[in-house]
């Protein structure tokens, strides 16, 4: 197909603008489209809160460090592009996580996977929970699954299934450590539904987690005839996780080095996006005018707006005031990270794990610590520690606002008490991420719905990002993509063949 070339501008650079206008450039070439992309970023630099530093030997990650293999899209996007290759799997050594409880470090049991026990020989025998708790979590098994399938909070599902401690010990820190959420309201048919359907086709959600280990250790020895192997992760699906050799921005600079030269516009701020008038467009074909912060405007005839939904909700608000509004009500949680480093003499215990979540009844300074130089490669020299610590969030949003030295400080107390450290790090890195972790409260599938369907007014407009059906990155590269996708498809049929 070939003809008046079709314009298309994406607003926003992080990874899931970027992956739009990616896909659009492989549509033009497996479409034969004349199609003209240009991405829109505010800032000075692409990426959002994909950043990979390079200081004294370390490789620090300033946002996410690494993605889950079981969405598919980010591996998909990863082999496409020629990256496959240069994937790094977690270490296969200390493939667990720790907890702390009562002021110390406990290992989470063997086969406890983010909300519930697979195993009960390690939780029978864990300090973490009382045998109250321990009895409270086996009964799951004998309980009434609720007859309807409706959404409701982690914390309400959690303490419902498996009882007050499994949630305040276990499933809390483990689900704000990935979501910097409030499980009394993050709506789990948004983030994690697999587990309602579990509790409604198998009536407990711990008998259905043992078919799903069953099943899959029989086909791991179907596939590679090895004997059947008990045990596995702790917290977290590790063995699911990768990154690069050389860190996420490795994905970034691929992707940007494969658009064409001038696609990318860096500190180009939107501040509105409005139909044009048939005067300015020429002709009945629906075209839109991006007017930019520095007053001048581009006119296309698609727009992917991969920008923060806060940020979207203004510059829709005089093209749609309903669409703005459902936008505007998306809650965004702030979050700091802030990477550590030492000497490895000075560490006084064994990083004997992949890192830590903290509950909020220790009422610490902390979310979590990721050991970046245990769970991967390459991450510091020899003879070196990296530690990632994570704050803010939800549930602590105070703490956030503190200055860089009450951080440090914190971070440096925190250490001590927890991994005895007395020893100053060689550096502290911050790293603020304001306004970056949208909230799913109970109800979001049903706003969501809402926005797609007030987007469908509008031919020609286009919605990314991980505000609405994930906050991972495989989850953003698929929302980006499936922007693209279903504008391409739109633009196609409005111009015929």
């Amino acid at each position: 197909m070939m003809g008046e070339p079709l314009r298309v501008v994406v607003i926003g650079g992080g990874i899931s603008g970027l992956s739009a206008a990616h896909r659009l450039i492989e549509l033009r070439g497996e479409k034969r489209l004349p199609l003209e992309v240009t991405l829109l970023e505010a800032g000075g630099r692409v990426g959002g809160g994909i950043q990979t530093i390079r200081q004294d030997g370390f490789l620090l990650e300033a946002g996410p460090d690494n993605f889950i293999t079981t969405k598919p899209w980010g591996v998909a996007l990863c082999r496409r592009i020629g990256l496959a290759g240069r994937l790094l799997q977690t270490n296969e050594s200390n493939r667990r996580a720790l907890l702390v409880h009562r002021g110390r470090l406990h290992p989470i049991p063997e086969g406890f996977l983010m909300l519930a026990p697979t195993r009960f020989m390690p939780l029978v025998t864990s300090p973490l929970f009382s045998w109250r708790g321990k009895l409270r979590m086996a009964m799951e098994l004998f309980l009434p699954a609720r007859r309807d399938n409706a959404d409701e909070s982690l914390a309400s599902f959690v303490t419902r299934r498996l009882g007050r401690e499994a949630f305040e010990r276990a499933a809390q820190p483990l689900v704000s450590g990935v979501y910097t959420a409030d499980p009394n309201h993050l709506s789990l048919r948004a983030t994690m539904p697999r587990f309602l359907d579990m509790e409604a086709q198998h009536g407990s959600v711990i008998r259905a987690m043992w078919r799903e280990q069953r099943a899959a250790a029989k086909a791991r020895k179907r596939r590679s005839g090895e004997t059947e192997r008990r045990g596995g992760d702790s917290g977290a699906r590790y063995s699911m996780f990768v990154t690069f050799d050389e860190g996420l921005q490795t994905l970034v600079d691929a992707l940007t080095a494969r658009l064409p030269e001038g696609t990318v516009r860096l500190n180009r701020g939107v501040v509105r996006i409005a139909p044009a008038s048939e005067e300015d467009r020429g002709g009945p074909s629906p075209r839109w005018r991006i007017v930019l912060e520095d007053e001048t405007s581009l006119d296309a005839d698609g727009v992917i707006v991969a920008a923060p939904t806060h940020r979207a909700a203004r510059m829709l608000e005089g093209a749609d005031a309903t669409l703005a509004a459902h936008l505007a009500e998306i809650e965004y949680a702030s979050s700091v990270v802030i990477n550590v480093a030492y000497r490895q003499g000075d560490l006084r215990r064994p990083l004997d794990g992949f890192g830590f979540v903290v509950p909020s009844i220790e009422n610490r300074s902390l979310i979590a610590c990721s050991f970046s130089s245990v769970k991967y490669a390459g991450r510091a020299p020899e003879g070196y520690a990296l530690l990632r610590c994570f704050a803010g969030g939800a549930i602590q949003p105070h703490i956030y606002e503190w200055d860089d030295d009450r951080l440090t400080e914190a971070v440096r107390r925190e250490m001590k008490d927890l991994l005895g450290i007395e020893a100053a790090p060689l550096f502290t890195r911050i790293h603020r991420h304001p306004r970056s972790m949208p909230q799913y409260p109970v109800g979001h599938l049903q706003r969501v719905a809402q926005i797609q369907a007030q987007v469908g007014l509008h031919p020609g407009l286009a919605l990314a990002g991980n505000a609405y059906a994930g906050v991972g990155i495989p989850d953003c590269v698929h929302s980006g993509e499936t922007a693209a996708e279903g504008l391409v498809n739109t633009l196609v049929e409005k111009t015929g063949p």
